[in-house]
């Protein structure tokens, strides 16, 4: 297909996929026996369904974004992406999983190389690199999990098959395995130096489902597991920090993923009902929002051909309907009143103080103000409104901006009217956003928070630097590994085929002829050993070893095999049996 009805075919299939989703009903579907297992590809609650709808919605609001796209191979692995995280979410047993998270993984990377940069090459090889590794512990646990409890159902491992042994390695594989794909530190680098390789509308599709798909298999796995308390909120602290430090405009929004997944990863730890809600309804108006912000970036990146904050500037004059639609994404990701942040992340704090975690509450209450610092404030200021760079282009093409309408109108909806996504969550809601305590609170430490931005600008003025993160240890120490590989790597390998090569032609040599083989070991033996100290006493034999050795080797190999006479052997044998004898009398007499 080609022209509009290649575009009115892609808009087709998410449209019939959230029709398809509206008609399902909650039990176990599409059951493949599979040696002695039962693969489950449809297992389909509450919970799978309010991801498989966000995602859904997600696709078509980033599919008309992206229709100008020429290249079918982008869009094939655009689809090929969004299905497999389907797959994820409907899994019900492990190995399903483990086969559509591989899937997830490759067809991500071609949303990467796509963009056809060095830079974007190098970001799809270390991005796929470290998924291989996630994969692979995943994988790993997956199978050692089905040894030892002969069960490859997709349930929770905490608390049943978590503690301190060896015994639970399994679930520490899977949960590293999962973890790596939610972008908690230090398994995170990937993310930031991958996401802005991207293309303009790759950026967009990677931004909603990886991390989130993650989200959904920790809250799957391993609900309430206190340790992914103080990775959320280390999260949140790390995104906001390495934020405020970068330069790149779509490397802010790659930061900001890791902080708000962080709220999500805090709330899959905190595990009461509220939090489990939280974290729900926050990945769904996450992928909203922040999907929202990654399209205006894209816009300026695909307009402009630049995406570094030193280089941009002003271009809310020529880009107004792009700004606009930036704010909107900069307030709902701040949890502005009225927008879809408001009504969804406090869920998570509020389990967090309901559950007498004051220093949790405390840090998430600082981390949401950090959040408006630098993307509520500092991507939408440095990308629009600041100095004019002299840029003059345009707003995107059509779809672009419809793309961006659509979303922007679904985080307004859902921020006025919420009860929607509330009916969705997988537990009863006892939420009500719109208190005058609560708006405001919000209202208060978002001003204060932008008003501290303004104090502190002349310390933010951006600059030409390289923020080093912890991928800087795989880059380093890749680059010496691979020195490693090529280099000593081979030599020993050669040194090594060399001395087998040898230890191969010499039983050779000896199965052709023992004799001959045995006498130039022997002599071989001799010659080395008397060479070190050759004194004149030992000149001589020296000499006669030396020239039997030079002797024994010019004679070919394949020549008949020596042998001596009958005579001498049967002589041999006598002398050996009279000394045997003799030892014998005289022990025996003894």
């Amino acid at each position: 297909l080609k022209g509009k009805w290649q575009k009115a075919y892609l808009l087709l299939l998410p449209t019939a996929a959230f029709i398809s989703l509206l008609r399902m009903s909650t039990g176990v579907f599409w059951r493949i026996p599979f040696l002695e297992y039962e693969l489950i590809l449809g297992r389909v609650d509450k919970l799978s369904l309010v991801f498989a709808y966000i995602f859904v919605i997600a696709a078509f609001c980033m599919t008309l974004y992206a229709l100008h796209v020429e290249r079918s191979g982008e869009h094939v692995a655009a689809f090929s992406y969004v299905g497999s995280t389907l797959g994820v979410v409907f899994a019900g047993d492990l190995y399903t999983l483990t086969i559509f998270w591989e899937i997830m993984a490759i067809s991500s990377i071609f949303l990467i190389g796509y963009r056809g940069t060095s830079s974007a090459y190098s970001a799809a090889f270390r991005y796929i690199m470290m998924h291989i590794f996630g994969g692979a512990c995943l994988f790993g646990g997956v199978i050692i999990h089905v040894q030892t409890t002969g069960s490859i159902a997709f349930n929770a491992f905490y608390p049943e098959y978590w503690g301190l042994g060896i015994e639970y390695l399994p679930s520490y594989l899977i949960f590293i395995g999962l973890i790596l794909n939610a972008a908690v530190p230090p398994l995170h680098a990937w993310l930031p130096d991958a996401y802005p390789e991207a293309t303009a509308t790759g950026g967009v599709f990677l931004s909603a489902f990886t991390t989130k798909s993650a989200v959904y298999a920790l809250l799957r796995g391993f609900p309430g597991l206190e340790i992914l308390i103080f990775l959320g909120v280390m999260m949140t602290i790390y995104g906001i920090i390495y934020a405020l430090l970068e330069n790149d405009a779509r490397r802010i929004l790659a930061y900001s993923i890791i902080n708000q997944v962080g709220f999500m990863i805090a709330g899959i730890g905190i595990g009461t009902p509220l939090a489990i809600c939280g974290v729900v309804a926050h990945a769904f108006c996450h992928i909203l929002y922040k999907g929202l912000l990654w399209m205006s970036a894209g816009s300026v990146l695909y307009m402009t051909g630049k995406t570094k904050c030193t280089e941009l500037g002003g271009l809310y004059k020529t880009m107004p309907l792009t700004c606009v639609f930036a704010l909107v994404g900069a307030f709902s990701i701040s949890a502005f009143p009225l927008t879809n942040g408001f009504t969804s992340k406090p869920m998570t704090i509020m389990a967090a103080a309901e559950a007498n975690m004051g220093i949790i509450w405390l840090i998430l209450m600082v981390a949401s103000a950090g959040v408006f610092l630098h993307a509520g404030v500092k991507f939408p200021y440095f990308v629009f409104f600041a100095k004019d760079r002299g840029l003059r282009v345009s707003d995107p093409p059509i779809n672009q901006l419809l793309g961006m309408g659509l979303t922007a109108f679904l985080c307004i909806f859902l921020g006025v009217y919420p009860q929607p996504l509330y009916n969705l969550l997988p537990y009863p809601v006892d939420f009500v956003a719109y208190t005058i305590p609560h708006v405001v609170g919000m209202l208060s430490l978002l001003g204060f928070s932008g008003l501290a931005f303004f104090m502190l600008l002349p310390l933010l003025k951006r600059t030409e630097t390289i923020s080093l993160d912890t991928d800087w240890f795989y880059r380093a120490g890749g680059g010496k590994f691979m020195w490693f590989c090529e280099n000593p790597l081979p030599n020993f390998a050669n040194r090594v085929d060399s001395s087998m090569k040898r230890i191969a032609s010499s039983f050779s040599s000896f199965g052709s002829n023992p004799l001959r083989a045995t006498r130039i070991a022997l002599s071989t033996m001799m010659v080395r050993v008397l060479k070190t100290f050759v004194l004149e006493f030992w000149w001589r034999v020296y000499r006669y070893y030396e020239r039997d050795l030079e002797a024994a080797k010019s004679r070919p190999m394949d020549e008949p095999i020596e042998r001596v006479p009958l005579g001498i052997a049967v002589l041999l044998v006598l002398i050996f049996f009279i000394f045997y004898f003799i030892i014998y009398l005289i022990y025996g007499l003894i």
